[in-house]
């Protein structure tokens, strides 16, 4: 191992990309988060919910797509908020953002440890017609700590692997979840097609008495005195709750900015603008669809959907994808689901890991981010092996990781719902710093493109063809972003507010936002002193370090354009640039 070399490297292709920042999204999410969206607001406004959750992605991975595709940055996601906000908020993002994706993979972890705790209840397999009297694993029995052991050793082993072939590891996991997912989507549409148990019609999950959305929502569904809103009040209530929850299920998609100091050449492969697509267009997608054929098979009020605790997540009993195949009598596949489940929590715990350390590693990097008595450690993270593997900070990630032993307590459904709910609004935070810091960037090169001192100014205007990824109407998605995101953090877990009290879920539901401002101040003491008078913005708007990247014209990916426009696509060349443009977007 070399003492000295501190950088990454860059070998990951656009593929691997691709896939990493998909594996990262689909963990848990989607099958265990889907059937409590249902059960929270009812399979139609479920849907609505995914919808929204899905603009608050695109929104957010525009902005920080075209910032990195731009500056290609090593820690783009509190880089850009420092360089264009404060240097305060920079850290402070920097610092609450690895700390979330820590906590994500313990909370990935304790998911594992709960899906192998597989057993249906013998009652309920009685009053759906089950076949079988018993459905479920032996192992259920087995202490969760077992499962924490054996798969956090196996995470940080993938971990310690060149980047090289750790993303080819990644592409092979990504191209079996998305295989696995299409074919869960056309088992539930065959099942609800072929009705092998009759229903009236095939939506009948949304007619009488069920219905497009819940008839009424439960504010603590885990207490007794638990409220019921109904009227269109408790709709929007269970639509906004539901907004939230599938917001974890989205978490992820920031790997393609986090993988830039490690892509190859960006001008030649457009990584960041061709995987920023289409990601943005995989998980609606597929999302979408997952939740809505998932509705078609359970209603909502499904006694293992009622028995998901809001501020929980439970075993694969619960998921709507295995109800659906136990309520249609059959056999073998809710086994094959569950075990799935735990391919796809492990492999996005493997991903938590490498952007945790990533981002720990780039925060290495700048001695201002760390105090002073840290600074030997913090030259020691910033090493990395002969293959470029940051093994301090992916140590440092891991070890952090072992809360997730948290899992032998005697309710580690609870405790995995209150972690990822702290998670989710760490995320929350810097989702609305990226957008906040996109709306500074806009009117910053727009000023550089129009300055005549500058020689690269062409690199700066977003109407070049050399400018390397924009989108129409990013300015007004970014000021959506940024203001949906602060009603998400300051209203995510509103429930906290209602009688009974739970002072739990409100310090796991706002302690980041206490935490992330306490950050920004305690740098400004350090740089400003004590008096907060005296606080000044420090802020570089620096557009030349690095230099701005452009596209060559003409080698443009991601758009058909065809060689000879006057000629059918039977042409020669124009089929080749068919077939090119086809294959772009489906690798």
């Amino acid at each position: 191992m070399s003492s000295r070399r501190t950088v990454l490297s860059a070998d990951l292709k656009e593929r691997h990309v691709n896939m990493m920042a998909f594996s990262a999204c689909i963990g848990f999410g989607l099958f265990l988060q889907s059937g409590k969206i249902i059960y929270i607001a009812g399979p139609g406004l479920a849907i609505v919910a995914i919808v929204l959750a899905s603009s608050v992605m695109w929104s957010v991975i525009a902005c920080l797509g075209e910032m990195t595709a731009l500056f290609p940055v090593q820690g783009p996601l509190f880089e850009f908020p420092g360089r264009f906000i404060d240097e305060a908020v920079g850290y402070a993002t920097g610092w609450i953002t690895w700390f979330a994706w820590v906590v994500i993979l313990a909370a990935e972890i304790l998911a594992v440890a709960q899906l192998w705790k597989f057993r249906f209840d013998e009652a309920y397999l009685r009053d759906v017609g089950y076949p079988d009297e018993r459905l479920g694993w032996s192992t259920e029995s087995y202490s969760p700590a077992v499962w924490v052991f054996i798969f956090l050793i196996l995470i940080g082993v993938i971990n310690l692997l060149p980047v090289r072939q750790y993303g080819q590891l990644e592409y092979f996991f990504g191209v079996i979840k998305i295989m696995f997912i299409s074919l869960l989507i056309v088992f539930n549409v065959i099942v609800s097609a072929i009705q092998l148990v009759p229903h009236t019609n095939h939506f009948w999950t949304w007619n009488k008495p069920w219905g497009f959305a819940a008839e009424k929502f439960v504010v603590h569904p885990s207490s007794e005195a638990g409220t019921v809103l109904t009227g269109d009040g408790g709709k929007f209530l269970a639509l906004w709750t539901a907004v939230v929850a599938s917001l974890f299920s989205f978490v992820g998609f920031e790997t393609i900015a986090i993988t830039a100091p490690e892509n190859r050449d960006l001008e030649k492969h457009e990584t960041i603008k061709l995987a920023t697509k289409k990601l943005t267009l995989r998980i609606t997608i597929l999302y979408i669809l997952g939740t809505f054929v998932g509705g078609l098979n359970v209603p909502y009020d499904d006694p293992n959907l009622v028995n998901i605790q809001i501020n929980s997540i439970r075993a694969g009993q619960n998921s709507i994808f295995v109800l659906a195949a136990v309520r249609n009598h059959i056999r073998i596949w809710p086994s094959i689901f569950n075990g799935f489940f735990i391919f796809s929590a492990t492999t996005s715990g493997i991903n938590a890991l490498y952007n945790s350390s990533r981002l720990l590693h780039a925060l290495a990097s700048i001695p201002e981010a760390w105090p002073v008595w840290f600074q030997n450690t913090r030259r020691r993270l910033e090493r990395t092996t002969d293959r470029g593997v940051p093994l301090g900070t992916v140590t440092v990630s891991w070890c952090v990781g072992l809360i997730a032993f948290l899992a032998i307590k005697p309710f580690p459904s609870v405790v995995l719902g209150r972690i990822t709910n702290n998670a989710v609004v760490s995320e929350l935070i810097c989702y609305t710093v990226i957008c906040l810091s996109y709306i500074v960037f806009y009117h910053r090169i727009k000023e550089a493109a129009n300055d005549p001192s500058l020689e690269n100014r062409s690199a700066f205007n977003r109407d070049d063809k050399q400018y390397p990824y924009r989108t129409k109407g990013q300015l007004f998605r970014a000021y959506y972003g940024f203001i949906f995101c602060i009603l998400l953090i300051l209203f995510n877990n509103w429930r906290a507010f209602y009688p009974p009290f739970s002072v739990p879920d409100f310090i796991a539901s706002y302690i980041g936002i206490v935490v992330f401002f306490t950050l920004i101040a305690a740098y400004h003491v350090k740089s400003d002193g004590w008096n907060p008078l005296k606080w000044k913005r420090n802020a570089s708007m620096q557009l030349q370090r690095p230099p701005p990247k452009v596209v060559v014209p003409g080698r443009r990916r991601g758009q058909l354009v065809f060689p000879n426009p006057k000629r059918t696509m039977l042409d020669e060349d124009n089929a080749k640039a068919l077939v090119s443009f086809l294959w772009g977007w489906i690798k």
